[in-house]
């Protein structure tokens, strides 16, 4: 059952770019995963800062398997350390 996956996160200003940066990395990793079927990135409008990425994934388990992955996790450090938090992940199924 495919499910959507979506990440929310909240950079402070000034390092908008860097975060842009290191979510084309994700991006590129993903793109090569089985059960990985499309993504996109959306920026907040009303709030500078506050993005959604919106990613669709075959089975929660092939999500899960490239959640623990280490190319993903070495990535993700370095996002959440940038954000001073950790990121928030939601799970949906249709």
């Amino acid at each position: 059952m495919a499910v959507k996956i979506l990440i929310k996160r909240k950079v402070a200003e000034g390092k908008e770019k860097e975060l842009s940066g290191l979510l084309m990395q994700l991006r590129g990793l993903t793109m090569n995963r089985a059960g990985y079927i499309s993504g996109e990135t959306l920026k907040r409008f009303d709030k500078p800062g506050e993005t959604l990425v919106i990613s669709t994934w075959q089975s929660v388990d092939e999500w899960r398997d490239w959640v623990i992955s280490k190319e993903r996790t070495e990535i993700q450090d370095k996002i959440d350390s940038l954000l001073g938090e950790k990121t928030e992940y939601e799970i949906y199924k249709y």
